[in-house]
């Protein structure tokens, strides 16, 4: 493809540091209409929505919106002075490619201020057809270094990427170091650790594919079963993990169970059943440059939202007055561990001694 400097212009040019001055944003889940009022009234500046189709890697039933629900949730949301971005963050299935093509379109026709891809036949779509749409380089992606994202820009004018949440902090400051792509992190919510989104562990046990279907554990495949050895929980009949009397019992999912490894040890093999949480990271992500927080959870209620994003909010306007002083209040701290993943939480990747 022609690279051509209208796309690459779309960012800051090399050696700009686009975060100076800028105002760090909250960029938050809005699974539902009354999820995304939620999250505006509570001092999102940007909200994320979704089709209800197979082009959102967030398909639950029940969830998401059609092209009704999205107009009101834009108007809503611009009156009020916050920008709205469509996730198109699934891969375009050989068969019907045309039903990602026409969610783009349609994402333009409505007056988003973004859409977030993964695929890049998608986004070649987008920078020919729609030249002026702002593209986010979708976490589905999984572009994990510095040369990645800026390929992305040279080819396609990406503006953002989303990182994956399996960087540590340097990693992170290295690439904003080496790129004019903005830069966007979870700050907090639930924790996957394959390809983000498309966890081959689950196709195989739920014979369906996270990228179309918009989640790893089907309700359809998840059962809990009494047992003489306590309360079981199976996706698909493989069992995910056994819990004691009176012990929270979570959502099944393959790499947040308890698992038998050599032969006597059970623990928690590939991931813990806990939430993100960076509040106490935000001085440091305000100083190398980050360009955004992101808040997981569009599967989750609008109360969630509602919650997580006030909390946040005050976080950072907190931590942009005066990031010297800042310190995670312990309110905000309670009030995340409430809703958060078995009611505790990580630093994740962002904090390891390994690289």
């Amino acid at each position: 493809m022609d690279q051509s400097p209208s796309l690459a212009e779309r960012a800051e040019p090399p050696g700009v540091d686009a975060s100076a001055g800028a105002r760090m944003e909250l960029v938050c889940p809005a699974g539902s209409l009354p999820a995304l009022k939620m999250a505006v009234d509570n001092g999102a500046d940007c909200v994320y929505l979704g089709l209800r189709d197979a082009t959102n890697a967030r398909n639950f039933a029940g969830l998401n919106f059609d092209e009704a629900a999205i107009a009101n949730g834009i108007a809503y949301a611009h009156a009020r002075g916050t920008k709205v971005f469509m996730a198109l963050n699934t891969y375009p299935q050989a068969a019907n490619p045309g039903l990602w093509q026409s969610a783009v379109d349609k994402a333009v026709d409505l007056g988003v201020d973004a859409i977030i891809l993964a695929d890049p036949g998608l986004m070649q779509y987008a920078c020919t057809h729609h030249p002026k749409l702002r593209l986010h380089l979708s976490v589905q992606g999984s572009a994990s270094n510095f040369d990645a994202i800026n390929f992305y820009r040279e080819q396609f004018g990406v503006v953002r990427a989303v990182l994956p949440r399996v960087l540590s902090l340097t990693q992170v400051q290295q690439v904003i170091e080496k790129t004019p792509v903005e830069i966007e992190v979870f700050g907090f919510g639930s924790l996957c650790v394959m390809v983000e989104g498309r966890c081959a562990l689950s196709s195989y046990v739920t014979g369906e594919s996270p990228n179309t279907h918009g989640v790893c554990s089907p309700p359809k495949a998840v059962r809990w079963v009494e047992t003489d050895k306590g309360r079981e929980s199976r996706l698909n009949g493989v069992l995910i993990d056994r819990y004691a009397p009176g012990e929270n019992a979570g959502y099944p999912t393959l790499c947040k169970g308890r698992f038998d490894v050599g032969d006597d040890e059970n623990y928690y093999a590939i991931e813990e059943p806990t939430s993100l949480n960076t509040l106490e990271l935000l001085p440091q992500l305000l100083k190398m440059g980050v360009k955004a927080i992101k808040i997981e959870g569009r599967q989750r209620s609008p109360a969630y939202v509602g919650q997580v994003t006030k909390v946040w909010r005050e976080a950072i306007d907190h931590c942009l007055a005066n990031p010297h002083r800042y310190t995670p209040k312990p309110a905000w701290m309670g009030s995340l561990d409430q809703v958060a993943e078995g009611q505790q939480h990580t630093l994740g990747a962002y904090h390891r001694p390994w690289k």
